[in-house]
């Protein structure tokens, strides 16, 4: 009886690889991260106690225009999730504009870790609406 069963495992598995798909295994699937957002408030708190790790995913010259303090450039159109700084004790969070691209890097990312990743609800453009501090400092209107 246990022969049988293992050559109609053996079976499937070979149907499996001749499908073009990898045979089944005992092994569970590896499983990707969450993403989910933060707010301004909650992102600045973290922010105040040196819990993160703050990676802006605009462009240069958005970068060079304005920015949270502390954070590092990784654009969108270069972004590589093996680049990303991860330490322990802090989170790495990701912000952009309006949190449309921070989303889909927060996605490579968590895909890339399978661990969760956090990015800024509304991005920058939530972030000032707060009164929340950018640099360089915005000119007096």
């Amino acid at each position: 009886m246990l022969r049988a069963g293992l050559l109609v495992a053996a079976s499937l598995g070979l149907a499996a690889c001749a499908a073009g798909q990898a045979p089944a295994t005992s092994a569970s699937p590896q499983q990707t991260g969450e993403v989910t957002t933060l707010d301004s408030t909650e992102l600045a708190a973290l922010i105040e106690a040196g819990k993160v790790i703050l990676i802006d995913v605009r462009t240069p010259a958005e970068f060079a225009e304005a920015r949270i303090p502390g954070s590092l450039l990784a654009p969108l159109d270069t972004f590589d999730p093996a680049a990303i700084p991860q330490e322990p004790g802090r989170e790495t969070i990701l912000y952009c504009r309006s949190s449309a691209r921070s989303g889909r890097a927060a996605q490579l990312l968590a895909d890339y870790t399978g661990d969760p990743v956090r990015h800024l609800e509304g991005g920058l453009i939530a972030w000032q609406a707060e009164g929340l501090p950018v640099i360089p400092e915005p000119a007096d209107k």
